[in-house]
């Protein structure tokens, strides 16, 4: 793998809707997704110039959920409601012409039926408008299931949002009433997590973060100096990385909000590299040439004192991850066997047995927040440097699911903290960038394209 030979060159139906007054009532069935219609929202004043924004991000988010079917825009009718009172029930119907079907007095839009009839067959309407008020931006949203036969009961959602006036305030108020429809489906926003990340973009490679959905990217690190190796403690508020900046790779433990450097013991050797977090996230787990050969895995405090070793000599281990939800064992990649492979051990080194099959290359275990499958990167073969992700449930290791096909390298894929999405760094379009995709492979969206970007992992 290349980051190894960079550490040791130089000695990873229906949907369930709730009121807004907690009223349960439709549940996912028969594994159809809903579908839902989102048309444009419009703004009053100032607002208006913020809706492209605010369009574009509440649709994304919402198609990016996996949860919902979107029906396209252009099938929808000309009217778009912004308010319940925008609802028209029909007039009887108009005496036809001779030969034809009596026509009702409106529609268009005006009734839910407009919505919920072909062509669009939509089972639930998010509708709603902005306006900016007293230097505030305020969204008012609700949602409809399109089954009820007047609008008195088909109200699922009905809220107000706020924000600043500006691009951040209309994506805040969209991520916001993206992230209640998503909940209210039964599933869970990422709108509030980062994804830490590996970027070449000033010179050098430092250590940056983005939004879920790759925006606000800013430097973390900033040594100008060789910086690698992200990791992130459960809680969000610290990271740890891997940096030459005295010589020989060594750890680094930063807080977050704000940025300050931690004190790190790291001992005398000649590799310190790959940390991770433990469950609790009072100690770290990292890659150590301490002792004959490299290297194995090390435990310590967060100031790295109190450090001891957890796998034996005589293996190159790196890459170790903790099970989030036991803290009880380690995945990691080894050389032990030959080339490089995923391993599982018990926190305290025993019970060590290979999970990949031993063919081609394989590593950079991360495990699902369920702490029972793990995604990682196999050649599955020979194939120098073809590598591609994959999943696996850690029980039974003989099956694995291929979520990416040969589009170029495809490696350290991290899970979100929802269990749903799967960050990765892949050279799909030529220099190497930061992509993410359902679990199911589907949905690949690119978050970055500034310089080269890799090695994502994706925290709170």
């Amino acid at each position: 793998m290349k980051k190894l030979a960079i550490i040791f060159g130089i000695s990873a139906g229906a949907l369930l809707l709730i009121h807004a007054q907690d009223r349960t009532t439709i549940k996912i069935t028969g594994g159809t997704k809903p579908k839902l219609a989102v048309p444009d929202f419009r703004g009053s004043g100032d607002a208006q110039r913020l809706m492209a924004v605010f369009n574009q991000t509440l649709w994304t988010d919402l198609q990016n959920s996996g949860l919902f079917d979107l029906t396209p825009k252009t099938s929808m009718p000309l009217f778009i409601p912004q308010q319940p009172s925008d609802f028209q029930q029909p007039r009887e119907p108009a005496p036809g012409r001779r030969g034809r079907q009596p026509q009702p007095q409106n529609g268009g839009g005006h009734w839910m039926k407009d919505w919920s009839d072909p062509p669009l067959g939509a089972t639930h309407l998010a509708f709603g408008y902005t306006a900016a008020q007293n230097g505030v931006l305020v969204l008012l949203g609700w949602v409809y299931d399109l089954a009820q036969s007047n609008p008195a009961n088909a109200q699922l959602i009905g809220n107000r949002y706020a924000a600043t006036v500006d691009e951040a305030g209309a994506r805040k108020i969209a991520h916001e009433f993206a992230a209640d429809i998503i909940a209210a489906g039964g599933g869970q926003s990422l709108f509030g997590t980062h994804i830490y990340f590996t970027s070449t973009r000033t010179g050098h490679k430092e250590i940056w973060r983005m939004d879920f959905d790759g925006k606000n990217q800013r430097q973390i690190t900033h040594f100008n100096n060789l910086t690698d190796f992200a990791s992130v403690s459960p809680d969000g508020t610290k990271i740890a990385c891997t940096s030459w900046v005295n010589g020989p790779p060594a750890i680094f433990v930063f807080s977050v909000e704000p940025v300050r450097k931690y004190s790190f013991f790291n001992q005398t050797a000649s590799v310190n590299a790959t940390p991770s977090f433990t469950k609790d996230g009072k100690q770290i787990l990292y890659s150590s040439s301490v002792g004959p050969g490299c290297c194995r895995i090390f435990i310590a405090n967060l100031d790295g004192t109190g450090f001891k070793p957890i796998s034996p000599y005589s293996s190159i281990d790196v890459e170790p991850k903790v099970n989030p939800r036991t803290g009880n064992d380690i995945v990691f990649t080894s050389g032990r066997s030959g080339p490089h492979q995923v391993y599982r051990m018990n926190m305290d080194g025993a019970d060590i047995e290979r999970l990949t099959p031993g063919n081609g290359e394989a590593g950079n275990p991360s495990w699902h927040p369920n702490g029972q499958m793990i995604a990682f990167s196999w050649t599955q073969g020979y194939a120098t440097g073809g590598y591609n992700i994959f999943w696996m449930d850690v029980a039974n290791p003989t099956q694995y699911k291929q979520l990416t096909h040969g589009e170029g390298k495809n490696e350290n894929p991290s899970w979100s903290p929802d269990g749903t999405h799967i960050v990765f760094g892949s050279t799909r379009r030529g220099r190497s960038q930061i992509y993410s995709m359902l679990a199911d492979g589907s949905n690949v969206q690119q978050l970055t394209d500034a310089g080269e970007n890799m090695r994502p992992v994706w925290g709170k």
